[in-house]
């Protein structure tokens, strides 16, 4: 008899199962925010939820509260003020690794159906999640929304389905006969156990707190762990509202809420001491590479999936769409005001121009017209702020005027002013043109809207072993390329296999290089510097749990 939470979700656990092993679109969770699929009123029923808790303690009732500490912090001036509790870590921990046993007894069904009505509800609160966001991050409301609440669900979704078929390969039991010629068949009756490894930290970013947590947070849950969400401070109360739902869930199942946990931390080395403690059994991590490589470092023993930094870039070595490879470009490094792990930092261009629908266009016409194309995209201020949202850092402020030292300026970054919100942090690309030499130009991440146009000596070879250097050296997420020529194609091809990096062709409709689609795009391949995992695969799941076996002669 399976759970009653997974038979009121089976048709979209199935659903999940198949889009995996398939690969075609697919979502449960639709991306238009709309009153006819989530109702009217819920947008701005939503925002008045998130509004509600500025300035007010956002109390989970987690064991071990010492303080109480508010950090969020929002790219568009807005005041939030929401406390949230600080809990002894040994509290939190404790608890965590009490919590464990009920849910391992629960069954693979048992917590996949948990795991699916968390997903449901977290659905259900897109609006409320979506408005904390855009809040917290500076994310324009639409990508906030779609990135935030569906398209993080489906990521969400996507780890239990690989976990719950992965758990599934294991069979519970079985009869083991050996013959023994002549003699009676030895027998055994055995029984194996899904276990899980231990309690889990999830490690969240600043920028993408729910799409870029979620998939650790439900690959370790339906594996059996629990589940301790260490959210970035300037970001919490997205990954408070996601906690708190799973919490009720459990809570409403008979189970130990102590199960996932929210730690705020005031205090770097609290993070490096629950990293390092002895009961976490992995880690989940995206951010900056300094405090990524000392996870790795000190964290020694704990499975790690780690996604870093890296220099994403895009081979342009001709095209015969001149007009809409432009236009893709430019929303490319406009969308988030390029805060995002997969924008395009490096565009590598031949010294002597390219080939295009619109004649022989030079490096120095490539370089200005991609300026042009976005400064066209950005001229309408509504469109502008709502592609661009706000700058989520002071450190990325500083790379933006620090950027023009770096090369010669194709276009300039400027100031928007935000209609809605006047103390806003609103900032237009700057894009640099340098050559290959120029090195320190382009070979490495400059976190924000900052991308360089690289002229690259020799023929398309010299393109292709520049863009597989750099993923080697630097890490990327994402490679593009344009080419009207098969044979270029595949030499990139072959590129980004040895480097290990996805790659997108010729992109110039309304697919771009830096989004990517749950069920069908692997974020991530853990095969170059960039991230040791992926989202999300077999990988990213089966080492979660063990199998323990018993057995006994029959």
């Amino acid at each position: 008899m399976t759970h009653p939470l997974l038979d009121t979700h089976r048709a979209t656990l199935d659903g999940a199962l198949n889009a995996i092993a398939t690969r075609g679109y697919w979502t449960p969770y639709p991306e238009q925010a709309s009153p006819k699929i989530y109702g009217e009123g819920a947008s701005e029923a939503g925002k008045q939820a998130v509004v509600a808790t500025f300035g007010q303690r956002f109390d989970l009732g987690q064991p071990g509260t010492v303080c109480w500490l508010a950090s969020d912090r929002s790219p568009y001036g807005v005041e939030i003020g929401v406390q949230y509790a600080i809990c002894e870590i040994e509290a939190l921990l404790a608890a965590a690794t009490q919590a464990m046993p009920a849910w391992q007894k629960l069954g693979i069904d048992g917590r996949a159906g948990v795991c699916l009505e968390i997903l449901h509800r977290l659905n259900k609160a897109s609006f409320e999640i979506a408005h904390a966001v855009m809040y917290t991050t500076g994310q324009g409301f639409g990508m906030a929304f779609q990135a935030g609440g569906p398209h993080a669900q489906d990521r969400g979704l996507e780890a239990v389905a690989y976990a719950y078929r992965e758990m599934s390969f294991v069979p519970g039991e079985a009869d083991w006969e050996k013959p023994q010629g002549k003699n009676p068949p030895l027998k055994m009756k055995k029984y194996f156990e899904i276990v899980g490894r231990g309690p889990a930290l999830v490690i969240g970013c600043s920028t993408f707190p729910t799409w870029n947590t979620y998939p650790g947070l439900f690959a370790a849950l339906a594996t059996g762990n629990s589940v301790i969400v260490k959210p970035h401070p300037w970001s919490v109360l997205p990954a408070a509202i996601s906690v708190r739902i799973a919490r009720d869930v459990l809570r409403e199942n008979g189970l130990d809420p102590n199960l996932v946990t929210l730690a705020v931390v005031d205090k770097p080395e609290t993070t490096q001491q629950l990293a390092t403690d002895p009961r976490v059994a992995s880690i989940d991590y995206t951010g900056g590479s300094t405090f990524g490589r000392w996870l790795l470092e000190h964290a020694r023993g704990k499975q790690i999936y780690a996604e870093l930094a890296g220099v994403n870039n895009v081979v342009i070595e001709s095209t015969d769409n001149y007009k809409g490879m432009l236009r893709n470009l430019a929303f490319t490094l406009s969308l988030y005001s390029g805060q995002m792990c997969t924008t395009t930092k490096a565009l590598l261009v031949p010294a002597g121009g390219i080939d295009t629908d619109q004649g022989h266009k030079s490096f120095d016409e490539v370089a200005a017209d991609l300026g042009a194309a976005i400064d066209r995209f950005l001229s309408d201020p509504a469109t502008a702020t709502a592609v661009l949202g706000a700058i989520q850092s002071p450190e990325t402020l500083a790379r933006i005027e620090e950027a023009p030292k770096a090369a010669t300026v194709v276009l300039a970054s400027k100031k928007l002013t935000h209609p809605e919100f006047p103390r806003a942090e609103v900032h237009t690309p700057v894009v640099l043109k340098a050559d290959a030499s120029n090195e320190p130009a382009y070979m490495q991440e400059r976190f924000g809207p900052i991308s360089t146009v690289v002229a690259v000596p020799g023929g398309s070879e010299a393109l292709a072993a520049l863009s597989e250097r750099i993923v080697r050296d630097q890490g990327a997420l994402t490679v593009g390329m344009y080419s009207i020529r098969p044979e270029f194609i595949e030499t990139m091809t072959a590129a980004t296999q040895r480097a290990g990096v996805a790659l997108s062709i010729n992109l110039a409709s309304g697919v771009f290089v830096n989004q990517s689609a749950g069920f069908s795009d692997y974020h991530g391949t853990g095969a170059n510097p960039a991230a040791n995992a992926s989202y999300t695969d077999s990988a990213f799941v089966a080492n979660r749990f063990r199998v323990i076996q018993r057995r006994h002669h029959v």
